[in-house]
C-alpha cells in the first residue's frame, strides 16, 4: 500500500505513535488509509451541510474495509464575493485547493481519496488535484439547492442580482426587491439552476470521476444524498483495489464526454477554463478550438435557468446526467467505451430513460442543433473569445454596436446603474482578466443589471461571466487587456462586431490604426502589489490555456 511509507517498519515508530494519539490503533493502520477531504464551511450555503456528507462516506469507506481520515479545503462563495474585491480571489482559490489537497495526500501517504466539494472553483480544484496526484480519487458532491418560489414561480439568485437592476429601472419596488432576496435561495446546496457550480457537478459525472446522480440530486434529499456519499465510500475501495487512477479514467475520450455533456445542456462558460486546467493537469492538451468543434456537432437538449426556467430539480427528475449522456449517444456524440468510477459510460447509462421530455428534449427535436456555447475568433480575440450563446436572445446572436470602455467592473456597473448605457452600445470591461484583475472576477453584477434594466446591448470582457449571467455577454478575451491585448485599444465610440453563428468577434478599427494605438500604449501598474494575487498575476497563464499557475509563465 501506498500508505505504508508512514506506518511500516522501525524506522516508523514515531510516526504510528503520532497516528495513536488521533486514536488509529495498530488494526486501522492495516487497512488503506483514505483522505476525506471535506470543504465545509459556514461562509458557502453549498458548504454549509457538508459535514453530513462526509460522515455518510467515512461510513462507506470503514463498511468497505479502508481507514477514513477527514482533512479540510477552503472554498469562497462567488455569489457573496461578487462585485468587491473578494471576487478576485475566486478563480485563484482553485489553485490554493489544489496545492493544499496536494501537499496533505502527499505529506499522509494517503492511498486514495474521496473529494467532497460542491461550489464553483472548489469543485475543479479538487480534480484538478486527483489528477496531479493520480492516486484512486472519487468525487461525492453536496448536491443543488432546490429553487425558491416567488408570485407562483420558481426562482434562484439570478433573480436577486436582477432584481437590483429591475429596482434601479423603477420597475419594482423595494419592498419587491426584498421579497425576491427572501425566496431566492431556501436553503442548502448550489444555487438552483445550471450556473458554474452544478454545471461542474454534472460534467464530474460525464468525466467519470462521479456516481451518477453527483450533479443533480438535491441537497435537501437527505437520505439520496448520504446514500451516494456511503456508496462513493465504497467504491475508493474498489478503485483501490484494481488499482484504477484517475490518469485512467480522465482520458481524451472523457474530456471530450464532458464537452459534449456542457453543450447539450448549455453549461457555464466558467466550464472551458475549469476543463482546460483539469486537462493541464492530467496531461491532456484541450484547445479552445476542440470546445467549438464538438459544440457544432452537439444538439442543446436541455434548456435550464439562466437560459430557461427549468432547475436541476427539474434534471434530477428527467432522469439526470445519464438521461442526457443516453440521449446524446443516440447521435454519435458520446464515447460509450470510456472509463468511469464504476465501469464503462455504456454501462453506467444502460438502464437511463428520459422521464421527462419537457425538461431533456430528444436529439432529433433539440432546443439549437448546435450546442449551448461558442468560441469566438477575430482581431478582438486573437487568440478567442467565449460566449454561452443558449442564453443569447436570438435577435441579440448578430450585434453590433458602439464601445463604451471601462478599466473596471465597478465602473462599468456604476455607469449602467446611472443610465449611461443606452441601446447600440458594447460594454467593455478590461483589465479584469487573470493578470490585470488580478484573478480573472466574475461579472455578474453588470449582465444582471442590463438584463433588470431591459437593455438590449453587448458586453465583452478579458474577465469572466457566472454561470448565472444571460445575454450577449463574451468572455475570455484573450490575449487580455493587461498582456497589450486588441481589447486595450478599443476607444470609445469604435463599432464592434458580434457575430455569434459565424464565431466572429471583431473591431472595426484597421490593422494599421490597431499598430498606432499599441505602439502608443503603456503598460498599466498592477491593481494588487502584494499578498497572492501579486504572486497570482505574475505566475498564471492566458484564460484561453486555462488561466492555470505554472513555474515558467511570463
Amino acid at each position: 500500500m501506498k500508505s505504508d511509507v508512514v506506518k511500516k517498519g522501525a524506522t516508523r515508530c514515531a510516526h504510528r505513535s503520532l497516528f495513536n494519539a488521533m486514536g488509529f490503533g495498530p488494526e486501522d493502520l492495516k487497512k488503506p488509509l483514505i483522505g476525506i477531504c471535506n470543504s465545509f464551511n459556514e461562509v458557502i450555503p453549498g458548504h454549509i451541510h457538508l459535514r453530513e456528507i462526509t460522515e455518510a462516506a467515512k461510513l462507506g469507506v470503514a463498511a468497505a474495509g479502508g481507514t477514513p481520515m477527514e482533512f479540510p479545503a477552503i472554498g469562497v462563495c462567488d455569489g457573496i464575493a461578487m462585485g468587491h474585491t473578494g471576487m478576485k480571489f475566486s478563480l485563484a482559490s482553485r489553485e490554493l485547493i489544489a496545492d493544499s489537497i496536494e501537499a496533505v495526500a502527499t505529506a499522509t501517504g494517503f492511498d486514495g481519496l474521496v473529494l467532497i466539494p460542491n461550489c464553483d472553483k472548489v469543485v475543479p480544484g479538487m480534480l484538478m488535484a486527483a489528477a496531479r496526484l493520480n492516486i484512486p480519487c472519487v468525487v461525492v458532491s453536496g448536491g443543488p439547492m432546490l429553487p425558491g418560489r416567488y408570485n407562483g414561480r420558481d426562482i434562484s439568485v439570478s433573480q436577486s442580482f436582477e432584481a437590483a437592476g429591475e429596482f434601479a429601472a423603477g420597475k419594482i419596488s423595494e419592498a419587491d426587491m426584498t421579497a425576491i432576496e427572501s425566496a431566492a435561495c431556501p436553503g442548502c446546496g448550489s444555487c438552483a439552476g445550471l450556473f458554474t457550480a452544478n454545471t461542474m457537478n454534472c460534467l464530474t459525472e460525464a468525466l467519470g470521476m462521479g456516481l451518477p446522480g453527483n450533479g443533480t440530486i438535491p441537497a435537501a434529499y437527505t437520505g439520496a444524498r448520504r446514500q451516494l456519499a456511503k456508496r462513493a465510500g465504497q467504491v475508493i475501495m474498489n478503485l483501490i483495489e484494481k488499482d484504477i487512477k484517475p490518469r485512467d479514467i480522465l482520458t481524451e475520450k472523457a474530456f471530450e464526454n464532458a464537452i459534449t455533456v456542457d453543450m447539450g445542456i448549455g453549461g457555464s462558460t466558467n466550464t472551458v477554463l475549469h476543463l482546460t486546467a483539469i486537462a493541464h493537469e492530467a496531461g491532456i492538451e484541450l484547445p479552445a478550438a476542440k470546445f467549438d468543434e464538438i459544440s457544432r456537432r452537439t444538439p442543446y437538449i436541455a434548456k435550464l435557468s439562466p437560459a430557461g426556467t427549468h432547475h436541476m430539480i427539474d434534471l434530477n427528475e428527467a432522469g439526470g446526467i445519464n438521461a442526457v449522456m443516453k440521449e446524446l449517444s443516440k447521435k454519435g456524440v458520446i464515447h460509450t467505451d470510456a472509463m468511469t468510477v464504476v465501469g464503462t459510460v455504456e454501462e453506467k447509462i444502460a438502464n437511463a430513460r428520459t422521464l421527462r421530455p419537457d425538461v431533456i428534449r430528444t436529439v432529433e427535436d433539440p432546443y439549437r442543433k448546435e450546442g449551448g456555447l461558442a468560441i469566438l475568433s477575430g482581431n478582438l480575440c486573437p487568440e478567442n473569445a467565449v460566449v454561452k450563446a443558449s442564453a443569447v436572445a436570438e435577435d441579440m446572436l448578430v450585434y453590433s454596436g458602439k464601445a463604451k470602455c471601462f478599466s473596471s467592473e465597478e465602473s462599468a456597473v456604476n455607469a449602467i446603474m446611472e443610465g449611461q448605457i443606452v441601446e447600440g452600445d458594447v460594454v467593455v470591461i478590461r483589465y479584469e482578466g487573470p493578470k490585470g484583475g488580478p484573478g480573472m472576477q466574475e461579472m455578474l453584477n453588470p449582465t444582471a443589471v442590463i438584463s433588470g434594466r431591459g437593455l438590449k446591448v453587448g458586453l465583452i470582457t478579458d474577465g469572466r461571466f457566472s454561470g448565472a449571467s444571460r445575454g450577449a455577454c463574451i468572455g475570455h478575451v484573450s490575449p487580455e487587456a493587461m498582456a497589450g491585448g486588441p481589447i486595450a485599444l478599443i476607444e470609445d465610440g469604435d463599432i464592434i462586431d458580434i457575430d455569434i453563428p459565424n464565431r466572429k468577434l471583431e473591431l472595426r478599427v484597421s490593422d494599421e490604426e490597431l499598430a498606432k494605438r499599441k505602439a502608443a500604449w503603456v503598460k498599466p501598474e498592477p491593481k494588487i502589489k502584494t499578498g497572492y494575487l501579486s504572486r497570482y498575476a505574475k505566475l498564471t497563464t492566458s484564460a484561453s490555456k486555462g488561466a492555470v499557475v505554472t513555474a515558467d509563465c511570463d
